[in-house]
């Protein structure tokens, strides 16, 4: 292959969408749905981004834990679009086994979970029977639930102070915070209450726990993610007939002659109507063309929180419920991954440790023997097990931090360079770093790309309405 860039003449109608994760495969997917010829560029030798597989041995492994609720309503039209949702259900109802390890008379059981009466009754049985708080607690944290209903979270305000500075004036304690908000904040947001900003905590719990009744229900996937973010989802780009090139690092982003652009990957020149930017935050500042952004450094100013886990092989069934949560332990969410890996010795158990800075580049020795004892305090059966293998994935740059401030610096999909759009969890969707924000960001760029070509299109959310 030549090392000058070969011209490569297309048709009017051409985008070019640089990054194959769920934000690029989603706009790619609507831009050759809305008639586009489309090319999906991405560096890596799969698609998926950051929530993918890989196999250790005979195992199937996910990076992390992934996981949805039925309020993800665009994660669910990716599910339908690739024909993966029957193997990505949802829990018929909300249900969380809390464990706390810090009871005096060892590990205690209690259950966030909700009914079908409407909101905000739907939670009232579960919190009026809540064993990890007091009965001052529990009102206490049903009075700030309702004055959370009132809250907008898109309000500029909110962005500027941080959760746990609400909560405090709200009157709750430290143990509310732990054993209920930060439970929940801690998974969604990847940050404790402190570290939060309200706008984007008040965007998760009005959403999930206080817009319907199901909302929070929680879908995982029972196969391995990258049967759904790669094989599946390679199939219906190809179905829809979206040229896909992996291992095709994009090396420049140019504006072109006659208002177009130009694409630059080793060996080869694009030409394109349109370009998708669905790339990391610093990737985007990086690629982006003079004058795009009014002040791209902001981009740069977007911090980014660790997720670690800890994948533990034992050579027996140690768990019974497909996953729980903990108190009053280093173990945050547990969930077992036995079917989904293949793993056929034993059970197989993911240990998702968010908000993880202080953990994240610990020595494997280390981890083994803080969260082995921890496991085996959380759960007797896995005090005589063998554990056959413990090994570990990180993930330093997993989102993006959701600090106070953070709703200033995230662009829009649109930029000053017309026909040049972003995408990416970290963009303006309202939503923190999750794959249903990435989906989000995927609809919106294309939407905004289709709408500068006046190519008529309809929200997909709409069309299934």
């Amino acid at each position: 292959m030549s090392d000058e860039p070969t011209p490569a003449r297309t048709a009017p109608g051409h985008a070019v969408v640089v990054g194959g994760g769920l934000a690029g495969i989603t706009a790619a997917l609507r831009l050759a749905d809305s008639g586009l010829r489309v090319t999906l560029l991405e560096g890596r030798p799969r698609l998926g981004g950051l929530a993918f597989s890989f196999k250790r041995g005979d195992l199937t492994v996910d990076n992390g834990q992934h996981v949805y609720l039925r309020c993800c309503t665009a994660y669910r039209w990716f599910l339908d679009r690739v024909g993966g949702a029957h193997l990505a259900p949802l829990q018929p109802r909300l249900d969380v086994p809390v464990l706390d390890a810090g009871h005096p008379r060892g590990p205690r059981l209690g259950r966030l979970r909700r009914t079908a009466l409407p909101v905000p009754l739907h939670l009232a049985a579960s919190l009026a029977g809540y064993p990890h708080l007091s009965l001052a607690e529990r009102a206490g944290v049903g009075r700030a639930a309702l004055a959370l209903a009132r809250l907008d979270p898109a309000d500029p305000a909110l962005d500027g102070i941080d959760f746990a500075t609400w909560l405090t004036r709200q009157g709750q304690s430290p143990r509310a915070v732990e054993a209920l908000w930060d439970l929940i904040g801690v998974a969604t947001l990847n940050a404790t209450a402190p570290h939060s900003s309200m706008g984007l905590a008040a965007m998760v719990f009005r959403t999930a726990l206080l817009s319907d009744p199901g909302a929070a229900d929680i879908g995982w996937a029972h196969v391995p993610l990258g049967e759904l973010h790669d094989t599946r989802a390679r199939r219906a780009l190809d179905a829809a007939g979206v040229r896909t090139e992996l291992r095709a690092k994009v090396t420049a982003v140019l504006p072109g002659p006659h208002g177009r652009w130009v694409v630059d990957v080793p060996g080869e020149r694009l030409e394109a109507d349109t370009v998708v930017l669905a790339v990391p935050q610093r990737e985007a500042h990086d690629l982006l063309p003079h004058g795009a952004l009014d002040d791209p450094g902001k981009l740069l100013d977007i911090g980014t929180a660790p997720i670690l886990n800890i994948h533990v092989l034992y050579d027996r069934a140690v768990l019974r419920r497909p996953f729980f949560a903990a108190l009053g332990s280093p173990v945050q969410w547990v969930f077992d991954r036995t079917d989904a890996s293949g793993y056929t010795d034993g059970q197989y158990l993911a240990l998702s440790q968010s908000a993880a800075g202080d953990e994240i580049d610990e020595p494997v020795s280390v981890l083994r023997d803080r969260y082995l004892p921890e496991l085996e305090r959380l759960l007797p059966a896995a005090r005589g097990a063998k554990v056959r293998d413990f090994f570990v994935t990180r993930e330093r740059t997993a989102t993006f931090a959701p600090t106070p401030g953070v709703g200033r610096l995230r662009p829009g999909a649109r930029t000053h360079a017309p026909g040049l759009h972003l995408a990416g969890a970290w963009t303006a969707t309202g939503w923190p770093a999750t794959m249903e924000g990435a989906v989000r960001s995927g609809f919106t760029a294309a939407a905004a790309a289709l709408s500068a070509l006046g190519r008529p299109h309809v929200h997909p959310l709409e069309e299934a309405a």
